[in-house]
């Protein structure tokens, strides 16, 4: 199985850094570049709207997929290939999961997180066997990871779960990892209706 979608979960926010911003727009074109499709969470602002952006400037194919209450809240990107609007956050997470054949975490806030874990979780439990992977811009991630580490060390994470989060500072080396990742870990894995 080949990469032919990858879900970004990422803020809809920049955040304090310009360098987000500028990983942002790097992982959008290089996606695009591949001839990859983008999913994410369908915003036209913050790190979600310069993925987005960038992706679409380059010629890409981006799907969006935004919950009903969100749609005035996160501004819907008005120049998306396509905008899947969902009833909720949960449906929104299944759906973006299901179009997709890995998944990056870029800087985000909560809501990042919680699909980021989500997403490991549903990897662990052999829902999905699809990459997961960080990009860990300005060094963004350490702490989390260093809290993974600490897991590990106190017996409620297996080191070979903790192996399941792929990590890259940079978005080539990200890239490599996730173009390779659905063959090491086995492709799709189980339906993702049984998450």
């Amino acid at each position: 199985m080949s990469v032919r979608a990858l879900c970004v979960f990422c803020g809809s926010s920049v955040g304090g850094r310009p360098g987000y911003r500028e990983a942002a727009r790097a992982l959008g074109r290089a996606v695009a570049e591949r001839g990859w499709s983008l999913v994410y969470g369908g915003a036209g602002l913050g790190l979600m709207g310069a993925v987005a952006d960038a992706a679409l400037e380059a010629g890409g194919t981006v799907v969006g997929v935004l919950p009903e209450r969100l749609f005035r809240r996160e501004r819907a990107h008005p120049g998306l290939s396509e905008l899947v609007v969902v009833s909720s956050m949960h449906e929104r997470k299944a759906e973006m999961a299901r179009r997709a054949d890995a998944f990056v975490a870029l800087p985000g806030g909560i809501g990042t997180l919680e699909e980021l874990f989500e997403i490991l979780t549903w990897s662990q439990l052999g829902i999905h066997g699809k990459p997961v992977a960080l990009l860990n811009t300005e060094s963004y991630f350490d702490a989390l990871l260093g809290f993974l580490d600490h897991q590990v060390a106190e017996g409620f994470l297996r080191p070979a779960d903790r192996r399941r989060l792929e990590v890259a500072e940079d978005v080539e080396g990200l890239l490599e990892l996730v173009a390779e990742g659905p063959e090491r870990t086995g492709g799709a894995g189980l339906d993702l209706d049984d998450a």
